[in-house]
């Protein structure tokens, strides 16, 4: 049997692989963050820090860490030093009771601040300056007026968690510790169940994001989903407010959300990035792939032409090809969803009769009366190329990102499952608009507006129209455009043939 001698890993490494609804923070990625701060500022005695959503501690504790070192040769006494970077220094709120106490147990060795095992011996409270208050929702019409929480979930007898975070409770943040902090780390929760239908859940990482900035610290960095880059679903406001923050220097930009949090699915990917109150200007974008940067970039987030940030340095070029064109948006000629009046749940009768009309539904085909088809009517007669409002289901690169689209003949129509990406009275055109979906090339161009599996009208806002009484492939369209070998080399790394 092998044996392993004097193996002893980071408890945190351990816990931020686990499985949970509040995804924990490396310590690796920990200090990836902190790298970005200047380096000065390990040297200052009088910086304060603060990480408004602890879970593990691993921000503070790196700090610590830093400071204890950096702050040698300025307080020489190693107890004197410590008792002054925990007391004056370091502060945190906590999201959780179980976090609070997780927390001190990695910054202060003791689960009570003041308590026998504490490497800090000047603390006369349990909590010290790591604080977790028990903070209630406000409740109007079924849903909390601060995070949108649902009360019917989150209304809670006195011995369970609210999840009602404190930094985001309230109107003023700034009196939570009273005082102002110089730099604001932290990796806050993603999500809250809106009461919604099946696992549906609404994200509020964007509140915290918004709540640091209003305590306007010298610098700012959190880890946060990237699907705010598109906006969607609660996040608009903060997309164009991120988007048209000239502080916000520098991105870190994660595709593949497991090469940060390994064994860990977010849609979109994640991303971090540092924020500097005091230096505008634009941003250092970096993409990995693997722990790897394969691509920087120093440009503005919000590119000209575009309503949403570009995340692949490589692809400004070639959109900026296809701008140049002119030409009408895709977007306008794709159905919204349930094109007519169909829900996903509805389903029709199995056998074909007399004037009925057939309609392509979850899991097949089947018939329905003239009366059921409630919009859109007029579409029935054409030729339409249907295709899912969802992706391919995978996430792993490349990616295939839409479903295979289809026509479906004259006297159709569809339930939600579908979108009407076109209408034809010709079969050769709706053929020539069928292909054009499936090349890489417009997929590429949907990749760049599709943070999630979703794939609504919005996301054909980059994708020309073509005249469809031609044939399309990627190698007409290429030489249409002018995109190089190095540009095609570059999508087919992200896009794979429709299978």
């Amino acid at each position: 049997m092998l044996e392993i001698k004097n193996y002893n890993p980071d408890v945190l490494s351990c816990l931020a692989n686990l499985s949970n609804d509040e995804v924990f923070t490396p310590p690796e990625l920990a200090n990836q963050i902190l790298d970005l701060l200047p380096p000065e500022i390990w040297n200052n005695k009088t910086v304060t820090f603060l990480d408004p959503v602890c879970k593990s501690g691993v921000f503070l504790r790196e700090i610590a860490k830093r400071l204890l070192k950096g702050l040698d040769k300025e307080i020489p006494n190693q107890q004197v030093r410590m008792n002054h970077i925990f007391t004056k220094q370091l502060y945190g709120i906590a999201i959780t009771e179980l976090t609070s106490l997780l927390s001190r147990r990695s910054v202060y060795c003791s689960k009570t601040a003041n308590g026998r095992y504490s490497i800090v011996d000047t603390f006369e409270s349990q909590q010290g300056n790591i604080k977790f208050d028990r903070i209630e929702h406000t409740w109007k019409n079924d849903k909390c007026t601060f995070c949108g929480a649902s009360e019917s979930e989150y209304k809670r007898e006195v011995s369970l968690e609210t999840y009602a975070y404190e930094l985001i409770h309230t109107h003023e943040p700034e009196t939570i510790f009273d005082m102002k902090f110089d730099v604001i780390v932290g990796n806050p929760p993603y999500q809250l169940s809106d009461g919604g239908h099946g696992t549906s859940a609404k994200p509020i990482y964007h509140h915290f994001v918004e709540k640091a900035k209003q305590l306007n610290p010298r610098y700012l960095s959190m880890i946060i989903p990237a699907r705010w880059y598109s906006g969607g679903k609660g996040l608009d406001n903060f997309r164009a407010e991120m988007l048209s923050d000239k502080r916000i220097r520098q991105i870190h930009d994660f595709p593949e959300a497991t090469d940060v949090f390994p064994g860990v699915q977010i849609k979109g990917g994640i991303c971090y990035f540092l924020w500097e109150r005091d230096n505008e200007g634009d941003c250092l974008v970096s993409t990995y792939e693997h722990g790897n940067v394969i691509s920087k970039m120093e440009r503005p987030l919000l590119m000209d032409g575009c309503e949403n940030f570009i995340r692949y340095n490589e692809a400004i070029s070639i959109l900026k090809k296809v701008q140049k064109f002119s030409e009408d948006s895709m977007r306008e000629q794709v159905s919204s969803r349930k094109p007519f009046g169909l829900s996903t749940t509805f389903r029709g009768k199995t056998r074909k009769f007399k004037e009925s009309i057939k309609i392509y539904q979850n899991g097949g085909t089947a018939y329905c009366k003239d009366e059921d088809i409630r919009t859109n009517r007029e579409l029935i007669k054409y030729y339409k190329v249907l295709i899912a409002p969802l992706g391919s289901g995978s996430d792993s690169f490349p990616h295939q990102l839409l479903g295979m689209p289809f026509i479906a003949e004259p006297n159709t129509a569809c339930t939600e499952t579908y979108l009407v990406a076109g209408i034809s009275s010709s079969e050769r055109t709706a053929e020539n608009l069928k292909n054009y979906l499936k090349t890489k090339f417009l997929r590429f161009l949907v990749l760049l507006n599709k943070p999630t599996q979703h794939a609504t009208s919005k996301v054909y806002s980059y994708v020309p129209k073509q005249n469809f009484k031609e044939e399309w492939n990627d190698e007409k369209l290429y030489l249409k455009y002018g995109i190089s070998q190095e540009e095609q080399d570059f999508i087919d790394s992200l896009i794979r043939p429709m299978e």
